[in-house]
């Protein structure tokens, strides 16, 4: 019983430091796909630069832009001709054109993923629309609110599973206790008539707990670290920075912290509710 409780809390104070982990790494990683994620306004051809910029003047003032980049007409054609460099076909074909057909936009980042509808909103009844060939939002509407429901969905997953593995910890550790109350009924029987204190008798049982969440904890720390630094490189290979173990050893102390803490409150917590419901004295 001892063991078995010693492997679940492991296993228990395993998740909740890879969802610590896990955390810190999706939000990594949904932060970089917002610097990603923006609504861009194609301006008509000819329309005047400095037209343009006074459009951008008026959407930054909004709450909810964070920022607005103008992409001209050059630039637009310059970054088009670097993405597609290993297509000489497309290339050939857009220089035997013989002008830019690309069009001047800016390109708008809002604060959140919610204030993308307000921004499309403003933007379709504003008093310069007549500027705009085309306002994209709606093309990128539903991976806007993926990219931003990924974040949601994945901690609240962690979290659910996180919750049922503890319940599971302390139902094995409370049985521990309960176990180890039954075991040592006659010895309880014999301190009680020499007079023993109440808590002379309990100290044992909550000492139990206080060592299976120890000694789960250093077992947890001294498998986490190798098994980090194995998948590290391969982490690193999909998600270049985001930094895990990085942030693992910089932050050491306090996943130490938050393992102990786990490790402690379900053992001592399954022992204190088992003494109170089987061990009367």
């Amino acid at each position: 019983m001892s063991l078995a409780t010693v492997f679940i809390l492991m296993m228990t104070i395993f998740l909740v430091t890879s969802l610590f982990l896990f955390k810190h790494s999706s939000d990594q990683v949904v932060t970089q796909l917002q610097e990603k994620v923006d609504i861009s306004v194609y301006f008509k051809e000819g329309s005047a630069e400095a037209d343009i910029l006074g459009v951008r003047e008026e959407i930054t003032k909004m709450p909810e832009v964070k920022d607005v980049k103008y992409v001209s007409q050059d630039e637009a054609l310059k970054d088009f001709m670097e993405k597609h460099k290993d297509n000489p076909v497309l290339i050939q074909s857009l220089q035997e054109i013989g002008t830019n057909p690309l069009l001047a936009s800016l390109n708008i980042r809002a604060v959140g993923a919610t204030q993308y509808a307000a921004v499309a909103n403003y933007l379709e009844t504003a008093p310069f629309k007549d500027l705009f060939e085309k306002v994209d939002y709606y093309q990128r509407k539903s991976v806007i609110e993926r990219i931003f429901s990924i974040s949601s969905a994945i901690n609240r997953t962690g979290l659910f599973v996180s919750l049922l593995l503890a319940l599971v910890s302390f139902l094995v550790a409370f049985n521990q206790v309960r176990m180890a109350i039954y075991n040592a009924r006659e010895e309880i029987s014999i301190q009680r008539l020499v007079g023993a204190s109440n808590w002379f008798i309990r100290g044992p049982f909550l000492i139990q707990g206080i060592i299976s969440g120890i000694i789960a904890t250093v077992i947890t720390c001294l498998l986490f670290v190798p098994i980090l630094l194995l998948l590290n490189p391969k982490i690193e290979a999909l998600f270049p920075s985001l930094g895990v173990l990085q942030f693992f050893f910089n932050n050491f102390f306090i996943i130490l912290l938050i393992q102990l803490a786990t490790g402690l409150f379900l053992g001592v917590a399954s022992s204190l509710i088992a003494m109170r419901k089987y061990l009367e004295v």
